[in-house]
């Protein structure tokens, strides 16, 4: 199979291109009724809704005793895993956990020039829900993304659930939830455990926010427990965008390409923006070559006929333009001085600069989370983090200058909006207890105001 080669500014391409944007906000109604009954269903009966659409789902059988996974079984699984696997996890947690030390908020108080003391608290959640999905394979890098930061930012309680395998347990998940610090482990996935984590069950207490990708059923649980609980973001199928000029090595943007197409939904998105025709067509063959002997060709055959294309631009210019009306969830630069570049970005989950650092290089062990925006959320989402396992509380504290010199223009504030109740409860500390504040006492603090403001 040989991916399409298409020219920018034709029909052709304009309708790819279309197939890509219409990724976004994917309908999810077929499947909301049933999301639905399954969220109801946990909120029914709890556990024992769990164990039955654990075994109608995944075709495991639970019982109470095993719907979590004890901390011995993930140290066991630690030291069962070869120990080559252990130290490429351990190294992993490392680089990711360094990088997302340096993403912490802080707390901070001021006091401005009225004499208000102003501020924010940055305080961790207290208890947050990880979703790592099943799917083809065993993911212990999505244990590390989601966990390690929130380990970072100082979360009491870290509550893991995954759907579990009927060819047994996945010993590298469990290896890698022990290093990355997971209180609690539950052998349960899709959109049940999702209400669970939401609503609590006998043996699975609520969480303040859920994290971590999955399938349709997942991300529709997700949507529909908001409000309940928080979540990061909705994620859909992985993407990657090369943006490649004459000198780029065609082999290996094929390699790219196929790397995240092959995660098997076939809905992925893989596509080259290259200024040079003679690229668009090597990297087109070195695909079709390469799939020749790929384990998993069928799924990657199938993503790069529904949202896979070599895309020959006119410039540079153009290909920044379409990258970012795109908003991929990776973004490769395999041209000249991909830096200097760099400003162009506004919509991209991550960033890769030069031929030298692939996708995959983040998928692991860069630092930076894989748990990105995707479907074009990259407009307005950003990467998981540390920060996004805080929450921010207010200060404020007046003092007597401070309700002296604003408190006239909030009472004028509140009562521009109908609220007269809000005003008396100013003025009754700015020295007017029967709310209707002497004319030349309001005259005096308006000036007050003034010169603050003037000042500032």
């Amino acid at each position: 199979m040989r991916p399409r080669v298409l020219m920018s500014q034709t029909p052709e391409f304009r309708k790819f291109l279309a197939s890509i944007l219409a990724r976004r906000g994917g309908d999810s109604a077929s499947i909301d009724g049933a999301v639905s009954k399954i969220i109801a269903d946990v909120r029914k009966r709890g556990d024992r809704a769990l164990i039955d659409l654990t075994s109608r789902f995944d075709g495991v059988k639970l019982t109470l005793a095993t719907l979590r996974v004890t901390p011995a079984e993930r140290h066991s699984a630690l030291n069962r895993i070869p120990a080559e696997d252990r130290r490429a996890l351990e190294l992993a947690a490392e680089r990711i956990a360094e990088f997302h030390r340096r993403t912490m908020e802080q707390s901070f108080i001021y006091r401005d020039k009225s004499g208000m003391r102003l501020g924010q608290m940055v305080l961790p959640m207290r208890r947050v829900g990880i979703y790592v999905p099943g799917g083809l394979g065993a993911y212990p890098s999505s244990v590390l993304m989601n966990a390690i930061p929130a380990k970072v930012a100082g979360v009491a309680e870290i509550v893991m659930v995954s759907p579990p395998s009927s060819e047994g347990e996945r010993l590298a998940v469990l290896a890698a939830a022990e290093i990355a610090g997971v209180d609690e482990f539950y052998r349960v996935g899709g959109a049940h455990a999702v209400a669970a984590l939401a609503y609590g069950t006998e043996s699975i207490k609520p969480v303040d926010k859920i994290v971590g990708p999955g399938n349709a059923y997942v991300q529709a649980a997700k949507r529909m427990v908001y409000g309940v609980t928080d979540i990061d973001k909705m994620a859909g199928p992985s993407e990657v965008l090369v943006i490649a000029d004459d000198r780029a090595h065609p082999e290996w943007i094929a390699a790219d390409l196929i790397a995240q197409a092959e995660h098997g939904s076939g809905d992925e998105a893989a596509v080259l923006l290259t200024t040079s025709a003679s690229i668009a067509n090597r990297v087109a063959e070195a695909v079709e070559a390469a799939l020749k002997s790929l384990p998993r060709a069928r799924q990657v055959e199938a993503a790069l006929v529904k949202r896979g294309a070599m895309v020959v631009v006119h410039d540079l210019n153009e290909a920044f333009e379409l990258a970012n009306e795109i908003g991929p969830e990776h973004l490769e630069l395999d041209i000249r001085n991909p830096s200097r570049w760099l400003p162009r970005v506004r919509a991209a989950g991550a960033v890769f600069l030069g031929p030298l650092t692939p996708a995959p290089l983040g998928d692991y062990l860069a630092g930076p989370n894989h748990v990105l925006p995707t479907g074009g959320a990259a407009r307005f989402a950003s990467p998981l983090g540390a920060y996004d396992f805080l929450k921010r509380t207010s200060i404020i504290e007046a003092s007597t200058g401070a309700i002296a010199a604003l408190g006239p223009t909030v009472a004028h504030l509140a009562r521009m909006e109908g609220f007269e109740g809000h005003a008396r409860a100013i003025e009754l500390r700015n020295g007017a207890p029967d709310g209707n504040a002497k004319r030349a006492g309001r005259n005096r603090n308006a000036e007050q105001a003034q010169n603050l403001t003037k000042r500032s």
